[in-house]
């Protein structure tokens, strides 16, 4: 009997979990590799992937990241990212899909593609299109349909009575989670407009930096041909964030339009 009732008590939790949807979910994790790139966040794919989630109405982070309790403590309150790359001669296709914790695939975007030559705006544009299946999707979280964790067999039978006490989650933005100490440049930077975003050139004029427009006004993909991370306007003020040594750091930039 007893061994009944925990084959019972799973079965009716791997029920409710197939009919989860995005709207179940609140949180996305995304990695800071994906398996077709050959360094973490290589063209900022991962940024803009978490700043594209944030768009749709997601709190996402990057695994390295400060999670919220409820997820650092359960990664099944959570969906996984994961963008994959179909091999296509002069075209880049890219396809977004939305994992649970046990690897089922909660949602597949359409393929978003880009013939772009260059790598960094290739990826760019076809996470993009990606995303347009998804922001089409009208995604909104769901309180009532939230997702609960899975039961194991030694919690099954008798059921125990937890009470948990909710902490206070960090709203989507730009900077969600974990903070960086800022330091400010004094050198001031021209952005001269380029086909996919900007260029930064110092007055030698030598170019600092590349800026590749999202979806988002005023943030940018950024790249200073050693670190990666994104640009952002903040009370009218720029910064440069980005990851060194698994430490997150902001510069302030001094930027001229």
């Amino acid at each position: 009997m007893k061994i009944a009732a925990i084959l019972l008590a799973l079965s009716f939790a791997i029920t409710a979990r197939s009919q989860n949807t995005i709207n179940s979910y609140r949180y996305v994790l995304v990695p800071q590799k994906f398996d077709f790139l050959r360094s973490d966040d290589q063209y900022g794919v991962n940024t803009y992937t978490k700043l594209l989630l944030q768009g749709v109405g997601f709190n996402a982070f990057l695994t390295n990241e400060v999670l919220p309790p409820e997820v650092a403590a359960n990664k099944c309150n959570a969906l996984k990212a994961e963008i994959v790359e179909k091999k296509k001669f002069l075209t880049t296709v890219l396809t977004l899909l939305l994992k649970d914790c046990q690897g089922n695939v909660i949602f597949k975007s359409g393929e978003g593609k880009s013939s772009a030559k260059e790598w960094a705006v290739a990826y760019s544009e076809a996470l993009q299109n990606a995303f347009a299946s998804l922001k089409a999707a009208q995604y909104k979280y769901d309180s009532t349909k939230a997702i609960q964790p899975m039961e194991t067999a030694a919690s099954a039978v008798p059921p125990a009575s937890v009470a948990a006490t909710a902490s206070p989650v960090p709203s989507a933005g730009v900077v969600a989670g974990t903070a960086a100490v800022t330091v400010e440049s004094n050198n001031v930077l021209y952005a001269q407009l380029s086909p996919n975003g900007y260029q930064l050139v110092d007055t030698t004029p030598k170019k600092v930096m590349t800026l590749l427009k999202t979806s988002q006004q005023d943030i940018f993909i950024a790249d200073d041909g050693v670190l990666k991370g994104i640009v952002f306007r903040k009370n009218n003020e720029w910064f440069f964030e980005y990851y060194k040594n698994d430490k997150l750091e902001s510069l302030k930039l001094n930027i001229k339009f």
